[in-house]
């Protein structure tokens, strides 16, 4: 704000958050039934912005069979005691940007 005394003006500064992008992409793992699959991927940056992991088409969420982490810029999987049913696709999304294995 300025403030003249007898004129006032007033202006707001307003950041957006740049994109974070995904700068070590997903690996794929072999791992052996009952056992922990583990899947790592590494951002540009620390972001607030909506990160998800699916298997598949379904969309994962931390519980007793997939554990969720984030450490800073490493966001991580872990399907506990993997089954046949867990073989496919593991894919991580944030914003616009997507990694597989």
């Amino acid at each position: 704000t300025c403030d003249t005394g007898d004129q006032q003006t007033t202006a707001a500064v307003r950041l957006k958050e740049p994109a974070a992008t995904i700068v070590e992409r997903l690996k794929d793992v072999t791992t052996h039934e009952g056992e922990d699959a583990v899947f790592e991927c590494r951002l540009s940056q620390e972001t607030a912005q909506d990160a998800q992991w699916f298997l598949g088409d379904v969309p994962l969420q931390s519980n007793e069979m997939n554990e969720i982490r984030v450490q800073g810029t490493r966001h991580s999987l872990i399907l506990r005691k993997v089954t046949l049913e867990d073989c496919g696709s593991i894919s991580f999304k944030v914003g616009q940007h997507s990694s597989a294995a």
